[in-house]
This record gives structure tokens, sequence and C-alpha cells, in this order.
């Protein structure tokens, strides 16, 4: 976490005197700040990094199981055009540069980049800011992504890609992870930042221009993003010092903190002296839903490839709300035994619900591409999945 930042200097970015801090946690929920010592002249605080790389420092763990002991853990860090160094630690404490010359990335690297090992590519991944110009000229804060084999040689950056009607807007951070128990998804919490806008309330002195909150999107390769949840997926809420340029800024990593919840963290009160993180209590794999109110509605899959096996819901219910489901090849025609008459009602709450039609939950279709029809009364349907018997 970002430590010391010289606020009013010229050139604060740049000033090597910025710093790096760590925090220790047993369970995501109470942090405490270690005494240290490790760099002269901290005054044996929890500082692990000081110089202008620290302006944002990005950690993982390094789960690739060909890295060495000596770069278990990997960073990234720096700021200005061009100007992000790669760094690796054994212990996630004691950090060195993996060269001396920046990662050969282009870029504006003035906010938090995302460096982390996926393990379904087997391949680094950098989630990093540039700024996109329109062809009428404008421009906008963007994402961008790229790929390494050792974390040192990547390939060219590429800009995000969205549908065609989705807007234009600024995202400034990213916060991507891969999906815990499904890491062939990518999900990203973008920062979206509003410069134009301004919020004020009487008797408080507003810390700037612009207001932010934070977005929901995902992704199967790291380029081509999908953006079906357009609406704010963290607003700044009823605190008014959240309603500041950069507050709602998600930070990097979903932590299991139970087995019926996820932690994440969020920025809040930036340009504020109380500036602070939020624990965040996520439903697991419920980060956005399809959902149906009380007079009903449905939803049509793409193409799916069946193996067979069951079908379970991460879903929720009113008392009086219901999910049925239905098969259907690919003309579109319900498979006899799937039809939706067949499906037992599903209600309650839970994370693995089984759909089963006349008490059989065995789907018998292998190898054959499907869809799925979905009919809800006031449910929320959040994830899915074909589990093998």
């Amino acid at each position: 976490m970002r430590g010391f930042y010289p606020i009013g200097q010229d050139m604060a970015d740049h000033a090597e005197t910025q710093t790096a801090c760590v925090a220790f946690s047993d369970d995501g929920i109470e942090f405490h700040r270690p005494e240290l010592d490790l760099l002269p002249g901290d005054g044996g605080h929890n500082v692990v990094f000081r110089g202008y790389e620290g302006h944002n420092f990005c950690v993982f763990r390094d789960d690739n199981p060909n890295s060495s002991s000596d770069a278990r853990y990997k960073a990234v860090g720096g700021s200005g055009k061009n100007r992000l160094f790669g760094f690796q630690s054994p212990d996630g404490l004691h950090w060195h540069r993996m060269s001396e010359n920046p990662l050969e990335v282009e870029g504006a690297f003035d906010s938090v980049n995302v460096p982390l090992w996926d393990p379904h590519a087997g391949r680094y991944r950098l989630m990093s800011r540039y700024f996109h110009q329109d062809e009428d000229g404008q421009g906008a804060r963007a994402i961008q992504s790229c790929t390494s084999d050792d974390f040192l040689h990547w390939t060219r950056p590429k800009p995000h890609l969205y549908a065609t009607d989705d807007p234009r807007e600024h995202f400034y951070t990213n916060a991507t992870v891969c999906c815990p128990g499904a890491e062939h998804i990518l999900l990203s919490f973008p920062m979206r930042f509003l410069p134009q806008r301004t919020w004020s309330m009487q008797g408080m002195d507003y810390p700037g221009e612009g207001l932010s909150d934070a977005v929901f999107i995902s992704s199967r390769d790291g380029v081509h993003w999908d953006r079906t949840f357009r609406e704010a997926w963290m607003r700044p809420g009823l605190d008014s010092r959240n309603w500041s340029h950069r507050s709602i800024t998600p930070a990097v990593g979903i932590v299991e903190t139970g087995p019926q919840e996820w932690s994440m963290y969020v920025s809040e009160h930036y340009g504020w002296s109380d500036n602070r993180l939020r624990r965040l209590l996520i439903r697991p794999w419920g980060l956005a839903s399809l959902s149906a109110g009380a007079g009903g509605g449905q939803v049509l899959t793409e193409l799916l490839m069946c193996e067979g096996g069951a079908l379970r819901l991460n879903y929720s219910t009113s008392a009086a709300g219901s999910i049925r489901v239905e098969i259907q090849d690919s003309a579109g025609t319900p498979i006899p035994g799937y039809r939706l008459q067949d499906c037992d009602v599903l209600f309650g709450d839970e994370l693995e619900g089984t759909i089963r039609w006349k008490g059989n939950q065995v789907i018998g279709i292998r190898e054959q591409p499907i869809r799925l029809r979905f009919q809800f009364e006031d449910a929320d349907l959040f994830s899915l999945q074909f589990v093998s018997q």
C-alpha cells in the first residue's frame, strides 16, 4: 500500500522519498502494521520500499510453478510515460529491481498497474494505464494489457476492447484478478472517473474536481471485455467525503474470509486527511446477477457445450419466488425430459443449488451444444456450473 507521498511538492509523482508499506492479517479482517526497521531512517515502521516507484507499487504472490524461491513475490511500480519497473522479492519484504531499465511497455503509468500470474493461460499478465485517443482527438484514460513468459519481456500492449455500443468512459485503475475457482475468467473493477463533474456540500471544502465510482467487467482473453452490467458496481453512497475525485477505488484482490463470504477492499475519502481502505463483504461468485421481479422474466443463454453431470446454480429467491430451467438443442427445440414443465421449481438461497427435472439431477446429454432457458420470478441468478457426477 502507498505510504508517504509529498503532497504539494513539484513533480511529487517522481519524488524518491515516496514509500510503499505493508500490513499483516491472518483473516483478511483485522490488520496490523509491523515494526520492521528494514530501511535506514524509517523509524522502525512498516515501510518495505522507498523510491520513485513507490508511487504505485503493486505486489502479487507469484504462483508460477517455475518461479524461483527468491522471486516468489513480484511487483511493478513507476510513473510517467513508459517508465514502469519490475521487482522481485523472496518474502514480500525485501525488494530489488529485476532490471535497471524500465519494462519495455509503453503507457502512462501514474496510477495502479496490475501484474498477475494467470494459471489458465500459463503466463503473466499486466493490465496497465494508457491514454486512448478517439478519432475526433478526444482523449480518455483507458486500460491495456500485455503478457509475458518471464516477467521481463512483454508483448506489445493491446487496448481493451468493448462492445461497439458501450460508452467511452475514463477507466482510471483496473483491479484485475483471476476469478477464484474459475481462473479462465478475468474479473476487473475499474475506477470510473468523471472529470467534468463536481459535487459540493454546504460547509465542506471540496478537494479537487471530478467524481468517481467503480464498475465491473469480465473477459476470457484479457483483451475483449464484457460490460453487460453498465451500472456502477459501487456508488459513492451517503458518505459525503466519497463524492470526490478518485474515491471508491477498488483495491486488487479477492480474499475468502469465510465459507459464505468473500472480502474485497476499496479506497475511500481520497483527498481528505482520513483517506482509508474499507472492507466489502461479497457473496461468493455473486458480483452481479440476472434479476427478475414479481412479474417474472426469462433469459436464453448462448450455445454451451454440455458434458453431462448436474447443473448447479448460485441463486436467491424470495419466499414466493422461483427459478426453472429448460434445456434446448442448438436449434432452440426443448429436449424431451428437460422441458420447462419437467423442471422442479427451485426456491431458496444457495451457493450451489441443484436443478432437477422430475427429481432427476443428472443431465444425460453429452458432447453436444445446448442452450439454457431460465424462467425467474422474484429471483436473482448469480452464477452457474456444470458438475460431473
